[in-house]
């Protein structure tokens, strides 16, 4: 099996680990809809891959990865398309995490530069993050008016509790790498240089360690998250959805881009 062929990702694969990388550099690797559905493909088709050992899941450019695409959010909203892409959230949003964490194989995400919104869910959803120490981190859906659905709210209260996580995403609040592991929401937080570098060491230990002593451990630990994406995520991506339809959020994202300060007006 080969896995490979899409746009958005480049994959490469040597002596048994695969590095996934978003590749829209020009973009800041926003994750648009073509770009989420070829990363709920390739979770499919790298767990299915036996010469695969581990993972490496890392962004082409000077970021990881910036979350949404915010010109496509104000592209569509208040559309038709915007309506019909809000009903397909719920659905794509679980896919993309239920395939994640199908994968047999350890995932290490390096983050080599800005981590926001679903940037940062996809990089605390891998089972050990390394980060750039002054890489910009966090969850900021609610600044362009969106409820913080797509993974954040299953992810974040189990790394910090729910009281700080509902801070950090009530207030779509950025911290740096170095703020990121101070707090435990990362493994380890190195110059940038040394991000890369470290994710594929520790990619290669693990890829040569006993294969099903570390696929069995992973699979018994997210068995734990499995059982909170079954409690949360139908329900926050919902209201994530729900939240697309608002003024608020339109003019969110049209502020963002026009770089002036949002007018809200509570729905």
């Amino acid at each position: 099996m080969t896995v490979g062929g899409y746009e958005f990702l480049t994959i490469e694969k040597s002596e048994g680990v695969l590095t996934l990388t978003l590749n829209r550099p020009d973009r800041l690797n926003a994750i648009h809809a073509g770009a989420h559905a070829e990363l709920e493909h390739a979770w499919l088709e790298i767990a299915a891959e036996d010469s695969v050992r581990a993972v490496v899941f890392t962004g082409a450019g000077k970021a990881f990865s910036a979350g949404g695409d915010v010109k496509r959010m104000a592209e569509r909203a208040g559309t038709e398309d915007g309506l019909r892409y809000s009903l397909k959230v719920t659905a794509s949003g679980r896919r993309l995490f239920q395939n994640m964490l199908e994968v047999p194989q350890p995932i290490v995400c390096a983050v080599n530069g800005d981590a926001i919104g679903l940037g940062a869910t996809l990089a605390l959803f891998s089972d050990i993050t390394v980060i750039a120490e002054s890489a910009r981190f966090g969850d900021t859906h609610v600044k362009v008016g969106l409820v913080a659905g797509d993974g954040g709210a299953v992810i974040w209260p189990l790394l910090v509790g729910p009281q700080r996580a509902k801070e950090f995403l009530m207030r779509g609040r950025l911290v740096t790498g170095a703020e990121a592991r101070e707090m435990g929401l990362v493994n380890y937080a190195l110059p940038e240089s040394e991000v890369v570098p470290r994710a594929l060491a520790l990619a290669r230990e693990l890829a040569a360690m006993p294969v099903w002593a570390v696929q069995w451990t992973k699979l018994s630990i997210n068995k734990w998250l499995k059982d909170q994406i079954n409690l949360v995520l139908d329900a926050s991506l919902a209201y994530e959805a729900l939240s697309m339809q608002t003024h608020d959020h339109a003019e969110a994202a049209r502020a963002f881009l026009e770089k002036r300060r949002p007018a809200f007006r509570g729905f």
